[in-house]
């Protein structure tokens, strides 16, 4: 049996390390054999000395480098495509994934769930973050064709059937929360409490949330775009009552002189609409541009897998 860690790392050269020694020996105590590939996201400072150092050092350590920073969701796809384990686990680099975690998943995963996921519960976090992170779980999951839990994220293990499942689908804007969820099969969730970074600073900015948060709404349904036709027909709907209260005012009153008012609120009414509109459409329209190009997820730029598979 063999089992293989996925570990994306973009700027980790703080942590990397301790996160090798940890990974190392939860999994040194499983039976079977193991690897742990870890894939640099494009890092600027010096991870990929430190992968290489270990690599040499340690032949169960794998790594891929990217000849530019491409992503999570590219760095996870590339460590499941390099993953040849009968057991997957997918874990952040920060240590915030527990990795004595993993002989629980695998435990479960040899009983049949093709999925063994981590959820966190929210311990130490800042009330203001929290209250955003439930928020837009729970409007991710009323808006999208998929079930996305608060707490759960990536950290999990997956059966080869379930990662082979995963790697079929080649869209480019992936979402992976959202394509964990999609495949089904068997789950079990597992809980876990939070743990703040062992070592340097988050990588998300805020900006960058936001990004992820549309990508998540935007990925699984096309109910934004029939809320075009809902918000038009609304705005339709305000226009009329409000023409029908301006000819009574007329009837009862006379004509006044020609509003200012009127103008400037049809105007805005019926400009915003189109605006918001046009937006959600576009972002449509933009992921099937990107799509239709089929350009690679990532560029390799070095490996020390023997069999590469660059620049898929």
């Amino acid at each position: 049996m063999l089992i293989s860690a996925v570990v994306p790392c973009y700027n980790e050269e703080k942590v990397i390390a301790l996160t090798y020694k940890e990974l190392s020996a939860a999994l040194s105590d499983m039976t079977g054999d193991f690897e742990m590939i870890f894939v640099d996201d494009g890092s600027r400072d010096g991870t990929r000395s430190i992968l290489k150092e270990l690599a040499e050092s340690d032949a169960h350590v794998k790594y891929i480098s990217f000849s530019r920073n491409f992503g999570k969701e590219s760095a996870m796809l590339a460590g499941m495509r390099y993953s040849s384990g009968d057991y997957t686990v997918i874990m952040d680099a920060d240590l915030q994934h527990p990795p004595e975690l993993i002989g629980q998943m695998l435990a479960y995963a040899r009983e049949g769930y093709d999925q063994v996921i981590a959820q966190r519960n929210r311990t130490g976090d800042k009330k203001l973050g929290s209250f955003f992170a439930r928020s837009y779980y729970r409007l991710v999951d009323r808006l999208t064709d998929v079930e996305l839990t608060d707490g759960i994220g990536d950290f999990r293990m997956l059966s080869r059937k379930a990662l082979d499942a995963l790697l079929t689908m080649n869209e480019y804007n992936r979402f992976s929360k959202g394509l964990f969820s999609w495949i089904g099969f068997r789950e079990k969730i597992i809980h876990y409490e939070n743990r703040s970074r062992a070592a340097g600073e988050s990588k998300w900015s805020f900006r960058s949330l936001i990004h992820y948060g549309v990508d998540g709404v935007l990925s699984f349904n096309n109910k934004p775009l029939r809320f075009c036709i809902f918000i038009g027909a609304f705005a339709i709907i305000i226009s009329l009552v409000y023409l029908i209260f301006l000819f009574i005012s007329i009837v009862f009153k006379g004509i006044d002189l020609p509003g200012y008012f009127t103008t400037i609120f049809t105007i805005c009414l019926f400009g915003g609409v189109q605006l918001i509109s046009i937006g959600i459409v576009g972002e449509y329209v933009g992921r099937i541009y990107y799509e239709v190009k089929r350009r690679p997820h990532y560029l390799v730029d070095e490996t020390n897998f023997d069999n590469s598979k660059e620049n898929q």
